[in-house]
């Protein structure tokens, strides 16, 4: 699908642009290839879970410890990156493995490696903002400058990317439109429910714990579950469903209508027969 959308950051970026890390954000973490959005209420419940995810990750070290935890912001931050790294895969995988009855993993090869880039390009990205940040802080003298100037840059651009990254979940919609509200709720759930296990409530009573902690991803899947229904109930696109068997859904981006990029797993499987059903 990036193929026939052009390069990466689809001629977007330009060498002024890294005076501003959030274009640059956008251009890297929101490329060309991933498509948008299929209607304006879809796109709203993704900001609504956008921002409950954010909730997820800050909430709990802000607001409830009394203020910025930074070094344990720091650690969190890694380890939400590994948990993505390790979590998106699999659940990737599951997906592909329920897609077996009705095609095959080589019809969605290219959105498949271009997700994989985008994963890795963000987790390397949080650590590198990680190590700049720890180098920045324990570094005196002048070199401290250029230091803490690449690595605030490297907070915007991180920072920027997330809500980019949270919003499209690495570009999985291209794979499937209702990959990104199925990871949306398996990684927030993964991040509250080892606080629940090992008892870590952040000095809180169990009752504020539960409600703190399981707040975000209560929300987040609600919000994903309904953003799912409205994909199913409106266009037909169901997530047990290979993507090479769902009806075209025409998303303008460059001017041109965008039909299913995915090549007919078989005739007797699909039942448009390799054939536009509105006849073009």
């Amino acid at each position: 699908m990036a193929g026939s959308r052009g390069s990466w950051t689809d001629g977007t970026l330009r060498s002024r642009s890294f005076f501003k890390p959030h274009h640059v954000a956008r251009a890297l973490f929101h490329p060309a290839w991933i498509p948008e959005s299929l209607d304006p209420s879809v796109e709203r419940l993704k900001r609504v879970r956008v921002a409950a995810g954010a909730v997820a990750a800050i909430g709990v070290y802000t607001f409830v410890e009394g203020g910025f935890a930074f070094t344990e912001m720091l650690q969190n931050t890694l380890v939400a990156a590994g948990v993505l790294l390790l979590i998106t895969p699999l659940t990737v995988g599951a997906m592909l493995y329920v897609w077996r009855r009705d095609g095959t993993v080589r019809q969605l090869r290219s959105p498949l490696l271009n997700a994989l880039k985008l994963l890795l390009l963000f987790v390397g990205s949080v650590v590198a903002t990680v190590l700049l940040l720890q180098s920045a802080s324990s570094t005196g003298g002048l070199a401290i400058i250029p230091l803490g100037f690449l690595a605030l840059w490297m907070v915007g651009f991180v920072g920027a990317g997330a809500l980019r990254i949270t919003a499209n979940f690495f570009g999985t919609a291209a794979v499937h439109r209702a990959l990104p509200p199925l990871l949306a709720i398996v990684t927030t759930w993964l991040m509250a429910v080892p606080d629940l296990v090992t008892g870590d409530l952040h000095g809180l009573s169990l009752k504020l714990g539960v409600v703190f902690i399981l707040g975000a991803p209560v929300t987040v899947t609600a919000i994903s579950l309904l953003e799912m229904g409205r994909l199913r109930r409106r266009y037909g696109i169901r997530l047990r469903a290979h993507p090479a068997t769902l009806p075209p859904a025409y998303v303008p981006r460059q001017g041109h209508p965008q039909g299913n990029p995915y090549p007919a797993p078989s005739p007797a499987r699909n039942p448009y027969n390799g054939r536009d059903p509105y006849g073009r």
